[in-house]
């Protein structure tokens, strides 16, 4: 969700396993470039046949584009243009049809931290900062700010954490996605984070956590005297004139713009977030906005920091060259000679490419995939943007088009397509998944549970994430009946296609369920694999289908919502007892604890549950 380490990967693999067209002449650095990207058109004839053809092959309903071209002293050209339906019944989608952002909203929260940093540096502020406090900037340490609300579990992070670790991915914390839910405050949540086990030490690992961009949000709620969203409408949105960019999905369906969302396999669903979770989302990723107004945005990037129009400050300057300068490393090696290394910014990725530097962020969340990118020394933008999930690499592959033709470069040939679960991807990604799943399969050798399947149903609990009742197909509470009825349509059959050739799981494999309503899911499915581990899925039903397709589907992220239950059994035979299990999402983080000396997997897992 929000799918930013996907896209990483994904920009690896695109760049790491390429052909190169002939014919493409790449030209130098300097004004010469500058005044070859002034004269080529981004959207062509040819490009439109490469989306027309790109969406077909990754089963895309609609694609809206914008491209911004500008140089010191000219007006901006910017040039619009949509592809597809932005409704089931076949509504053509337009340029100016609003889409939600995901994490493309995470550069506009570090963009209004930095402006109210200066209001507070040049006098401007209405808060006051708490006593002893001296100054806000990027250096101040969120225990100062929020002496109340913040703590972590590691008690050095705890205290030396600032705002720039905490917006560039280096507070140590992992995900954790799914232990927020619907009804959950920002308060409430900066307050939940103490309750959260760490993967890493301070600014030892570059590691995606949403929730640090929430943090932002109640920070600027706090000293701003007003909310986020009031905040970054007023001195973001209005002075750039995005008249239709909001945060509230009401609103935006009541101006007739909000395009629907899918599913990557074709399933139309609900616009995830709505008006209940705003304020819970909003920094993270909760923008809704339109190709039409984000050229605005990239508008004023360009011109770093400044509207061209009105010559008016829109990000000062101090706070554009934090949030674009890179502060943390994403991955150290680059992948071919044509990609530099990455470092992550702000809510910026940088990298080069082809020796053009590029700064770009992607989005993702269910029913929609997103991108952004600039080139500030060639003064070229692009936003791109999908209505159905997990199309990341064909988001990329239309900005690497845009960025060859135009800075005539090396064009290279980039095979993406739906695999068998929708997700678009390219060749080479999808041959090491097969690999890896079939090297993952053949080293499982069978181990029957140990103890009756009935005997792991029942409440468990943790701290930080809350309560669940997982069930047994023989459980007969209240609960546990509403959760079978809801599963009942999808009860030994393959969940979703299959991204990867495995076989589907046979009928006999123990399973356990729950209802768990959280932001990105309504329930989690235990399927057992060998032993007392469990296959563990977070997913998204919908027993009576969406829309006028009535059929049940379910839907749920590839790769991140899915995990293990590892079941921690105490005694022998009749006097067997279950302890809890432990959950584990992130892998890279439960190897990092258990570098780190944990014992066993109450101590690795990301979380673990206990029996009560």
């Amino acid at each position: 969700m929000f799918g930013y380490s996907t896209f990483s990967r994904l920009l690896l693999i695109s760049s790491a396993i390429i052909t190169l067209s002939l014919g493409q002449t790449q030209i130098l650095l300097g004004d010469a470039l500058f005044s070859e990207a002034k004269s080529k058109h981004g959207i062509t004839t040819e490009l439109s046949e490469f989306i027309t053809n790109l969406m077909n092959m990754s089963k895309i309903p609609g694609i809206s584009l914008g491209v911004v071209h500008i140089s010191s002293g000219e007006k901006p050209n910017i040039e619009l243009k949509s592809w597809g339906r932005m409704t089931e019944d076949d509504c053509a989608l337009s340029s100016d049809a609003l889409f939600d952002l995901a994490s493309c909203s995470k550069s506009f929260l570090a963009s209004a931290v930095g402006i109210l940093m200066d209001d507070f540096a040049q006098g401007r502020n209405i808060t006051s900062l708490p006593p002893g406090v001296a100054t806000f900037d990027w250096q101040t340490k969120l225990k100062d700010l929020l002496p109340d609300e913040w703590a972590l579990q590691d008690e050095w992070a705890s205290g030396k954490t600032n705002i720039r670790d905490a917006l560039s991915h280096v507070t140590g914390m992992p995900r954790h996605d799914y232990s927020y839910a619907p009804g959950d405050t920002l308060h409430g949540l900066v307050k939940n984070l103490r309750n959260l086990r760490p993967a890493y030490e301070l600014r030892q690992k570059w590691s995606y956590n949403n929730q640090m961009y929430k943090t932002g949000a109640y920070l600027i709620s706090k000293y701003a005297g007003k909310s986020y969203m009031e905040f970054a409408t007023e001195r973001l949105f209005a002075p750039m004139n995005m008249s239709h960019t909001t945060f509230w999905p009401g609103e935006a369906r009541e101006a007739g713009l909000l395009t629907q969302a899918w599913t990557k396999f074709g399933r139309l669903i609900p616009f995830w977030f709505d008006d209940e979770v705003v304020e819970l989302m909003a920094g993270a990723g909760g923008i809704i906005s339109s190709a039409e107004d984000m050229t605005k945005w990239l508008t004023v990037l360009l011109n770093e920091g400044v509207e061209p129009g009105s010559n008016k400050t829109i990000i000062p300057h101090s706070a554009f060259e934090e949030i674009t300068t890179a502060h943390s490393i994403t991955s150290g090696k680059p992948a071919t000679p044509e990609m530099s290394i990455q470092g992550y910014g702000l809510g910026w990725l940088r990298v080069s490419y082809q020796g053009h530097d590029v700064l770009t962020h992607s989005g993702a969340i269910p029913g929609f995939s997103t991108y952004v990118a600039f080139l500030p020394r060639d003064g070229l933008g692009i936003v791109v943007l999908a209505n159905a999930d997990e199309k990341a690499a064909a988001n990329l592959a239309i900005m690497y088009r845009i960025v060859e033709d135009v800075l005539g470069l090396k064009r290279v040939d980039r095979v993406v397509s739906a695999d068998a679960s929708g997700k678009a991807v390219f060749k080479e990604e999808m041959d090491v998944l097969s690999k890896d799943a079939q090297e993952t399969n053949a080293a499982i050798a069978p181990e029957p549970l140990p103890i009756d399947l009935g005997s792991l149903s029942g409440t468990y609990s943790n701290v930080g994430y809350g309560a669940l009742i997982l069930c047994s197909a023989e459980s007969t509470s209240y609960n546990c009946l509403n959760v079978l009825s809801s599963f009942a349509p999808f009860i030994h059959q393959t969940p979703f296609p299959s991204p990867i050739p495995v076989p589907a799981p046979a009928p006999t494999e123990p399973e356990l369920y729950a209802a768990w309503p959280r932001i990105w899911s309504t329930h989690v499915r235990l399927t057992h694999k060998v032993g007392t581990e469990f296959a563990l899925q977070f997913t998204a039903l919908f027993p009576e289908g969406y829309g006028h397709n009535q059929t049940a589907f379910e839907t749920s992220e590839t790769g991140e919502s899915e995990g293990r239950a590892v079941f921690v059994l105490e005694g022998e035979g009749d006097q067997m007892k279950v302890l809890g299990f432990g959950m584990e999402i992130d892998e890279e983080a439960v190897e990092a604890r258990k570098r780190a000396g944990a014992k066993d997997v109450r101590e690795w897992a990301d979380a673990w549950f206990e029996k009560v």
